[in-house]
């Protein structure tokens, strides 16, 4: 029995006629750049979130930079980001020409820690990207509220948290842009790079159609230096097959993460099971000291698993030369292991995979 970390041919086994009946239309309408394929996905996207406005991109690193130039942040002005996330969120902000001031996660979930962020707040600092890592969504009102008393615009990374909620208000829709990843992998995924960014500003949203297209209104009145960064018609048609299928494929997430937490031992559950909020369990991390030999173990079974953020982003060649510590992100990164988590995971595959890790854990005490 192979128990892979995600299960891609579990959509297809459950969507795959109707995916393959989009993808050709598709095909047969030969209409592969723009059309009403996009603006229809965008508008159910909208309608899904509670947002007013959806703009389709080619990845969610492309909405992060065009956030970042939308809302008009100049060369050099730092943005707040967690050393804890994939390197795309700091990416994005060098490739706008912003600075990325790293700062550190909470312990108990592995989220942005504003403590960390006051202390590392300068007359620079300009915007604030919380990143809704893992499907678990950032505690916004806190966060608005930070934001607010120091004038700093907020760009939600929603890559992992499609359909989360907190407070009643869906993960990518409470800052003034949100930015989704919709990577094949994530909880509602296209069949290839393809992103969005959400807002409820009606001139960011003019502004961010303005740069995904070259700039331009029409088809040659360019009215500012833009982007090559549309999302693919055939991506579209795919995202909107899936859309109805979110909410259900993400309770069925949140039912194997519960099984997990039946099944594990406490001491290497990770993040708080009684939260004021929906997660949509894009991974399911576990912490151990034992994280490699554990991870082989699992392996040794035919369990595949992750180590997601093996190194902090400050820690890495490409950012440590300016960066200062986050310890918390770094103590994360040594025990940090996902085990496998998607819609199709089965009560007896978590009760073998949770069999496995506490056996383990049981040789490595005795």
């Amino acid at each position: 029995m192979s128990l892979p970390l995600v299960d891609l041919a579990g959509v297809q086994r459950e969507l795959g006629d109707e995916l393959e009946a989009a993808v050709l239309e598709v095909i047969r309408s030969q209409n592969f750049i723009g059309g009403q394929r996009i603006a229809s996905f965008e508008a159910a996207f909208a309608e899904y979130l509670g947002a007013k406005e959806v703009i389709g991109v080619a990845n969610c690193t492309d909405a992060l930079e065009l956030a970042i130039r939308a809302l008009d942040i100049e060369p050099g002005g730092e943005i707040l980001v967690p050393a804890n996330t994939f390197i795309a969120t700091a990416e994005a902000v060098c490739a706008a020409g912003a600075v990325p001031r790293f700062v550190d996660v909470n312990e108990d979930d592995g989220l942005i820690d504003l403590d960390s962020c006051q202390e590392r707040l300068s007359e620079r600092t300009r915007a604030i990207i919380p990143v809704h890592l893992y499907g678990r969504m950032v505690d916004m009102d806190a966060m608005m509220a930070f934001a607010s008393r120091h004038n700093l615009a907020v760009i939600e990374d929603a890559a992992q948290a499609h359909g989360a909620e907190r407070d009643g208000r869906r993960a990518g829709t409470v800052g003034q842009i949100g930015c989704f990843s919709f990577y094949p992998g994530k909880n509602l995924g296209a069949f290839g790079d393809a992103g969005a960014a959400v807002t409820n500003d009606t001139a960011l949203a003019v502004r961010l159609r303005l740069f995904r297209d070259h700039g331009r209104q029409g088809r040659s009145h360019h009215e500012v230096i833009g982007f090559n960064s549309r999302l693919d018609p055939l991506h579209a048609a795919v995202l909107e097959v899936k859309l109805p299928h979110l909410d259900s494929w993400n309770a069925r997430r949140r039912q194997g993460a519960g099984w997990y937490r039946e099944a594990l031992p406490a001491s290497v559950l990770d993040g708080t099971s009684d939260e004021p909020r929906a997660d949509v369990h894009h991974l399911f991390p576990i912490m151990t000291d034992e994280r490699d030999a554990l991870a082989q173990r699992l392996a040794d079974a035919d369990v595949q698993t992750g180590i997601h953020y093996r190194v902090p982003l400050p820690s890495t060649p490409a950012f440590a030369a300016d960066a200062e510590g986050c310890p918390v992100a770094e103590q994360r990164a040594r025990r940090q292991l996902s085990l496998p988590m998607h819609p199709h995971l089965r009560r007896e595959d978590v009760d073998f995979i949770s069999g496995v890790v506490r056996g383990f854990l049981l040789a490595k005490a005795a």
